[in-house]
């Protein structure tokens, strides 16, 4: 995880470079899309103001959050707080019975990187990039439709560039110092709603902020235009830029331990 002393383009977030170790999982293979987000959107057997097994609606945007970029048909769910995308984590839960949850920025980079040890997930070469990403010099400032560019190694899309990606994690600048050497599924576990890490770069953003080991944090400017008091905990009015991606330990909690995270991760707003 992180970068390496070598690499020119890192940040001072990204070191010192560690070897940690995670559970198995599966990721998703795409950014969850607003046709997927929807169907949590939309349910009518939940409402904006009534618990139903403790999951609610979320609350009807009061601008576009996509500007116009495009909705349904394979385009990414974008401009939710990390609330609204861990809440669709717990709906689908109540669905279907699985339990899946956002990864933690340890897993992404693990699922990010399919085994590479370089710079990006395809290799070190920059001139590469435009055939795995959406970025800013190919993406005319918009994100597109899921799966539209190449894969990594394991066949996940979209996990550099688009729209960047909520983590589990608190965002911490000392991250790598903090979770030492060896580390087993480190967790910087949330105690504030500001900041929290999004990893993968975004459709505005140059090539070196595309880097596996690049770090994002959140900021409230993303929702400075939002007139409610308090500002909404499930949307970004200011960043179309920001999605998610889910993902299903292999080891799955008991009842108990899946109502006890949900809880505890969903409490921190």
């Amino acid at each position: 995880m992180g970068s390496s002393e070598q690499d020119k383009l890192k940040d001072a977030d990204e070191t010192p470079q560690q070897q940690v170790k995670v559970n198995a999982f599966w990721m998703g293979a795409y950014e969850v899309t607003y046709d997927e987000f929807n169907a949590f959107f939309l349910d009518e057997s939940i409402s904006q103001n009534t618990i139903v097994d403790a999951v609610t609606r979320p609350s009807s945007p009061y601008i576009d959050m996509t500007l116009g970029m495009g909705k349904e048909g394979g385009f990414p769910a974008n401009s939710m707080q990390q609330y609204g995308a861990l809440m669709y984590c717990k709906w689908l839960y109540k669905k279907t019975g699985i339990f899946f949850r956002l990864p933690t920025e340890a897993e992404w980079e693990y699922a990010c990187r399919a085994g590479a040890t370089s710079v990006y997930p395809f290799g070190s070469d920059i001139k590469e990039l435009e055939k795995y990403a959406w970025f800013k010099s190919n993406s005319e400032n918009r994100y597109h439709k899921v799966g539209e560019k190449q894969p990594n190694a394991w066949g996940l899309y979209d996990m550099i560039g688009n729209v960047g990606e909520w983590v589990l994690d608190q965002y911490n600048e000392t991250y790598f110092t903090t979770i030492g050497s060896n580390a087993n599924n480190p967790l910087v576990e949330p105690t504030n709603r500001y900041p929290r890490t999004v990893k993968g770069g975004t459709y505005q953003d140059e090539a070196k902020e595309l880097r596996s080991a690049n770090r994002l944090k959140s900021d409230p400017v993303w929702n400075r235009r939002d007139p409610q008091i308090p500002r909404s905990k499930w949307w970004n009015a200011d960043a179309p830029f920001i999605g998610f991606r889910i993902m299903r330990p292999l080891q799955q909690p008991t009842a108990e331990e899946a109502e006890a995270f949900f809880q505890k991760y969903l409490g921190y707003e």
